[in-house]
């Protein structure tokens, strides 16, 4: 029997418990729920109702306003947030990284200057070791360079895999990309495991970081891959964002969003539509 909207596991979630979640979640992550997702919250959530040992829906949002709630929060977003991704995913955006912006970028570092690419929600990292593998085929030197990719995710969990740097490649990874093994060692006795070998590994920094607060970084970025990501976002979240991704950019600096997102608003006047969801800093338009 397939189990009916809001159901699943033998609980359900009745309407304002589902908008109590729903509201939770919007404000710590911007991310919208609709109704249509009742049964993954349900899914998602039962595990907690069975750790916390209780009855129903309605009381697990009363401990979500409770003295625990902040730290239930953080249960709450780990399990309701997406995590997919594989290596070189939408392939056409390292397409471009590689003949159109790395050949500038190389010939900055190679006369010493600072390059910076961001992985913004990075999942498990196969994104940003995706683009320092593309960054090791185009300047192999690279690493010893002051060339670094930041990967952020606001799943902790997600973070620590990446830092863990192992993965396990289905037939379609090594069919359709070759090049992992050059940048992958093999895991003994553990069939298709493998970890990012250096230097790939060294070149990227894990860090948490809810696109919602203030960002830390001081220095601007060169590449910012956010893909995927702000379409869970409402529009109000997503007309905010898209300034911060342009602010964070220097000047001919690139923004790749994903194939179902384009930028919107006040940040189409200093970011200009270059190929497929890619977007270019315009230096005369760049916000201040």
């Amino acid at each position: 029997m397939i189990p009916a909207v809001g159901q699943a596991n033998g609980q359900t979630i009745g309407d304002a418990a589902f908008r109590t979640v729903a509201r939770h979640l919007q404000e710590q992550t911007g991310i919208v729920l609709t109704d249509v997702k009742k049964g993954l919250a349900v899914s998602r959530l039962s595990r907690r109702l069975r750790a916390l040992q209780l009855p129903d829906f309605d009381a697990y949002c009363d401990v979500l306003s409770g003295p625990d709630g902040a730290a239930e929060m953080q249960e709450m977003v780990l399990l309701l947030t997406t995590n997919v991704t594989r290596f070189f995913r939408e392939p056409h955006h390292y397409d471009a990284l590689r003949t159109q912006i790395l050949p500038g970028l190389v010939a900055k570092a190679k006369s010493g200057g600072r390059v910076r690419l961001w992985s913004a929600g990075c999942s498990s990292g196969e994104e940003a070791y995706s683009m320092a593998m593309c960054v090791l085929e185009a300047f192999p030197q690279a690493a010893p360079s002051n060339i670094r990719i930041l990967a952020t995710d606001i799943d902790s969990n997600m973070i620590t895999k990446g830092q863990t740097a192992r993965y396990q490649l289905s037939e379609d990874d090594l069919s359709e990309h070759p090049i992992l093994l050059k940048h992958m060692v093999k895991v003994p006795g553990r069939d298709r495991y493998v970890d990012i070998a250096e230097p790939a590994k060294s070149m990227v920094r894990f860090a948490r970081l809810n696109l919602q607060d203030p960002w830390p970084m001081q220095g601007k970025f060169d590449v910012i891959f956010c893909r995927n990501v702000v379409i869970y976002f409402s529009t109000e979240t997503q007309q905010k964002l898209w300034p911060r991704f342009a602010k964070a950019l220097n000047h001919g600096g690139h923004l790749m969003i994903g194939h179902s997102e384009r930028v919107t608003g006040p940040a189409l006047t200093p970011l200009r539509s270059v190929g497929v969801t890619h977007y270019e800093l315009q230096a005369q338009g760049a916000m201040t």
